[in-house]
This record gives C-alpha cells, sequence and structure tokens, in this order.
C-alpha cells in the first residue's frame, strides 16, 4: 500500500524517483489483497498489479533511503546491512522528523539526499514520541476493514508530508 501510495504522489508531483517494495517475511510472489487494493482506490490510487519479494542486502545497499512499517522491520532492515541504519527509518518516523525541520536546516537542503541526511541528524535531537509505536504502521494483513482503513489513513498522511518535502528538497 505504502509503495504504491509513493509512487502515484511522487508522480502527481514531478517526483522523480524509483519506489519498490520489499517484506521482511514476504509472502514471495503474492499479489496485493483486495482490501488493500480498495483502500488505495478510496485514497485516489490506481492499483496495480503487484508481486511480493523477499528483502535482501543487495536491495537496501541499492536504496538511497529506505521507509518500513514498524521499528522491528528497520532492525532487520539495519541486521542486512548496518550502514543503512542512516538512511533506514520507519515511514511515520520520516514524516514526524521531516516535519521537525525548521527554516534554518531547510536553508542547507539542496537535494533529497542533504534531504535524508538533515532528517537522519533529526534523531538525535528532536524528541522522541512519548508511545514510541506511533511511528510504527500495524500490518493490516487479515484484519478487520477498519484496521485497513486506518492504516491507509496513516500511510496517506505520511505519504503527503514526505511528498511535499521530497517537493521542496528538489525545487
Amino acid at each position: 500500500m505504502a509503495e504504491q501510495m509513493l509512487e502515484s504522489a511522487f508522480l502527481q508531483a514531478g517526483i522523480a524517483a524509483h519506489v519498490s517494495s520489499a517484506g521482511t517475511q514476504a509472502m514471495v510472489g503474492h499479489d496485493i489483497t483486495p482490501e488493500t487494493a480498495a483502500q488505495l482506490n478510496a485514497h485516489g490510487v490506481a492499483p496495480k498489479a503487484h508481486r511480493s519479494m523477499q528483502l535482501t542486502e543487495g536491495l537496501v545497499s541499492a536504496a538511497d533511503l529506505v521507509l518500513v512499517a514498524t521499528r522491528a522491520h528497520r532492525s532487520e532492515v539495519v541486521s542486512l546491512l548496518p550502514r543503512a541504519s542512516r538512511y533506514t527509518f520507519t515511514i511515520r518516523q520520516f514524516a514526524r522528523l521531516v516535519d521537525s525541520l525548521d527554516e534554518g536546516e531547510w536553508r542547507d537542503i539542496r537535494s533529497l539526499s542533504d534531504l535524508v541526511m538533515s532528517v537522519a541528524a533529526q534523531r538525535g535531537f528532536a524528541l522522541p514520541p512519548e508511545d514510541l509505536t506511533v511511528d510504527d504502521v500495524v500490518d493490516p494483513y487479515r484484519q478487520s476493514e477498519a484496521v485497513y482503513i486506518e492504516v491507509a489513513d496513516e500511510l496517506d498522511s505520511a505519504v503527503a508530508t514526505i511528498t511535499a518535502a521530497f517537493a521542496r528538497a528538489a525545487a
């Protein structure tokens, strides 16, 4: 869901970025669920064919930014490639940290890589939420429609924040 929301938002904003997804415990070769497709449609994203794949060290190494659903996923990514800790965030954490950038910090951001480095630097300075689970996105698989709706709304909000930041950094 996050991949297709990000890809659609980036395309609409004119941001040239390759977006892909892979799972830490993927059911390799599976398509998105009908519930995911329904939520994509509800958020104005035309669902595309998708085949799930397993996350690999090579995929992590090739990425400039890795956005995951949960802090546990982040740990798994970093265990595959420790240097990825600099550019791996939960999607909601990245959006939260982007929001914490002040105008002085934005003046130093001239590229998408500058943005990722500035957000990474915020980890040590921005106050963490009281409840760290607010940075996580629940896996809706095999859960109720209400959970799919909640996840889609959370992702939509994070994607909007991230897209706006990418657009600003690329300008």
